[in-house]
């Protein structure tokens, strides 16, 4: 399943990206919303999104199963995954994106209409995980097919 040389890389370093994002996230959802740097009281307000009840999914931190997803996105991303004879690896990394774009539209929904705020340190994930989806998805032509 032969993609174009740029697509590890990039998506590998979006991936990184969104797990160092997500570090943070998590590590200010444990130890205090204020330590994000993000304006508060308006429209943009990470410590209104990050302590809000949608923070939380079954009890886990939003955060959490963010690093978590990222973590995991990471290592489907990694050349030697983009370069797997098993075709398991690439539907997992399909799988992967469209999971993680279907909570993100869920997240963005939360943030605008719930919550009425947003955070910027979690729309840099959003946007992080859409490129994923995007390129992923441009690249999955072939995952189903028994060629």
């Amino acid at each position: 399943m032969p993609v174009a040389r740029w697509v590890a890389p990039v998506t590998t370093a979006m991936a990184l990206a969104a797990t160092a994002v997500a570090i943070y996230l998590t590590i200010a959802h444990y130890a205090d919303p204020d330590l994000l740097v993000c304006s508060e009281g308006g429209t943009v307000d990470c410590s209104s999104v990050t302590s809000s009840d949608q923070s939380l999914l079954f009890g886990i931190p939003v955060a959490l199963l963010g690093l978590i997803w990222a973590a995991v996105v990471s290592v489907l991303c990694l050349p030697m995954a983009w370069r797997a004879a098993s075709r398991l690896v690439h539907q997992a990394r399909l799988a992967a994106v469209i999971g993680g774009m279907a909570f993100v539209l869920w997240l963005i929904y939360a943030e605008l209409i719930i919550v009425g705020a947003i955070c910027l340190w979690c729309t840099v994930v959003h946007v992080l995980a859409f490129g994923l989806f995007e390129v992923v998805v441009m690249n999955a032509s072939d995952v189903f097919s028994d060629a």
